[in-house]
């Protein structure tokens, strides 16, 4: 169990910012030389995010342990870089489930099984577990105050108070005061109800941050210190800023960090030093040049479909002093004649990522051909390394009709299929066509071997490598021999040589496709070399152009 608890509601609309707000506070804490850690509670009945529709949900993070989880561990992981396992998220689904499980086995001996107490018991007891041996655990609440689904967790964390002493618990609100235009003025008002409605259900917040366009004048700030019942110095606020990795040292000129120190009573083990972020923080606001990556998806619609992704390329950017610009482009639309040219003419660089379903596949194949052909710097993620082995099998090897087993399971050459057995942990693990959706696939850290003299090998510079996986089907071996034969590289593989990890091309200036993730293993101060390496190529590609 944590020694100290900090718990993080939201009110008046969703998608205020309680992940970053979050991070934010477990970034400063962790700075303090404290052991920090952070859960993210989901009130849906989903057992996890996996099998939810990114346009729905946003990204899916994976963790090393496999855990398909929230996007907020993603800025979790990404702020503080700690390594979070499956205790760090749970949902309704979750909870739930294992309760019942637990009457059909005879642990409730026969008792009638309510919401309080073994629905909130269990709650708790997940907390306290994410807490182990941790100074403070920071715990997010998913949706906002009011939701009903959302009401067995506040209940849990009103009960918390209570088990582990007022001093030992933090409360802190996150709420919207918005600008009316036409009125001039922010309005108090509706953080004014989300708090009154916070305090109907028996938790009184300690801290309440409020989300602003426009910065709180003095007046606002007593306004709602006075009609919240809570310290003017508690009331703190977090105005929008150009780079979420700039909140933290918003918070910090807002003196959060120490009012939660002074609040808790923790006694810190070093002094805070953050300018190594800030240092990041300015490269990413005032860079010195550009460079423009074509980003050939299929849930551009929705760019929290790609968080991870996007922020990776913040990383590269911002240890090089650059900016990098997407270029959003519908893999739909490449499949169209005399597209291609149009939309992938002018960038330095190609990069197509994962995801999942038949749509725009061909459009992806021939965003790989454009690269391959044309010399463009070229990363392919995941379903993007597939692509390039379609493209090439039918192209270069000649395998007319080549696909994934995945979209034509009638192709005459099935170069991507669905990989049947494996194993993890010790663990074997068995699926097939018929398997469930939800878990089945490859998921979490898997090790790597890179032959040396590869590409590959010179942006790791080392031998064994783990890196994260999302996905169902392979690299079909039974075509290693006749790819390789025409050229195509196979850089990267498990252990065990079953699995094809990382393929790349020679006489190109950068081409490579990983099967797995590399953006959730990318952190602000420490951008994954795979991604910085296809940034560095395309920047030096851009600069090649302009001098020639």
């Amino acid at each position: 169990m944590a020694k100290k608890y900090i718990f993080i509601t939201g009110g008046v609309v969703s998608s205020l910012g309680k992940g970053i707000t979050s991070a934010s506070l477990g970034f400063l804490l962790l700075s303090y030389g404290l052991k920090v850690s952070i859960v993210k509670i989901d009130p849906y009945i989903n057992v996890d995010p996996g099998t939810m529709n990114p346009y729905q949900h946003g990204e899916v993070y994976v963790l090393d342990d496999g855990a398909e989880t929230d996007l907020d561990l993603g800025h979790y992981e990404r702020f503080t870089n700690l390594t979070l396992s499956k205790k760090n998220n749970f949902t309704t689904g979750q909870v739930y489930f294992t309760v019942i499980t637990k009457e059909r086995r005879g642990d409730y001996l026969g008792k009638t099984v309510q919401v309080i107490p073994h629905i909130t018991n269990e709650i708790k007891k997940r907390i306290k577990e994410a807490g182990k041996d941790k100074d403070v655990l920071i715990v997010e609440i998913g949706g906002t105050i009011g939701d009903i689904e959302g009401l067995p967790f506040l209940e849990a964390i009103r009960q918390m108070g209570y088990d582990v002493g007022r001093q030992n618990c933090l409360y802190i609100h996150l709420t919207l005061v918005p600008y009316i235009k036409t009125a001039g003025e922010l309005k108090t008002k509706p953080t004014q109800h989300s708090v009154k409605e916070l305090q109907s259900l028996g938790i009184s917040p300690d801290i309440i941050v409020c989300r602003s366009e426009k910065r709180l004048n003095n007046e606002a700030k007593e306004k709602i210190a006075m009609f919240c019942n809570v310290e003017k110095r508690a009331v703190i606020n977090a105005v929008d800023v150009d780079t979420v990795y700039e909140i933290p040292l918003k918070f910090k000129e807002e003196g959060l960090d120490k009012l939660i120190i002074e609040k808790l009573t923790i006694q810190p083990n070093k002094e805070a030093n953050l300018n190594e972020w800030k240092n990041m923080v300015e490269s990413i606001k005032d860079p010195k040049d550009s460079v423009t990556i074509a980003f050939v998806g299929k849930y551009i619609g929705l760019k929290e479909s790609y968080k991870s992704l996007i922020e990776s390329f913040i990383h590269a950017g911002a240890s090089m002093n650059i900016k990098v610009n997407l270029k959003w482009i519908e893999a739909e639309d490449l499949e169209e004649e005399g597209t291609r040219e149009k939309l992938l003419g002018d960038v330095d660089g190609i990069l197509v990522p994962g995801g999942f379903g038949s749509r725009g596949i061909e459009g992806k194949i021939k965003a790989v051909e454009y690269a391959r052909k044309n010399k463009v710097p070229f990363l392919g993620i995941c379903l993007g390394m597939q692509t390039a082995v379609v493209e090439f099998a039918r192209h270069v090897a000649g395998l007319a009709g080549a696909h994934s087993s995945e979209f034509n399971k009638d192709a005459e050459h099935k170069v991507i299929h669905l990989a049947t057995k494996w194993e993890k942990e010790g663990q074997i693990i068995e699926r097939n066509e018929a398997s469930d959706k939800g878990g089945t696939m490859r998921l979490g850290a898997y090790p790597c071997q890179i032959k040396t003299g590869t590409l590959a090998w010179h942006i790791y510079k080392r031998k064994n490598i783990s890196e994260r996986h999302r996905h169902r089907y392979e690299f079909n071996n039974s075509y290693r021999d006749v790819l390789s034969k025409h050229g195509l590289i196979i850089s990267g593989e498990s252990p065990d040589g079953e699995f094809v990890e990382i393929i790349e091309l020679k006489d190109h200036p950068f081409f490579i496709g990983v099967q797995f993730h590399p953006e959730f293993k990318s952190r602000p101060l420490k951008p994954h070399p795979v991604i910085k390496a296809f940034v560095e190529k395309s920047y030096e590609s851009k600069t090649t152009k302009s001098t020639t």
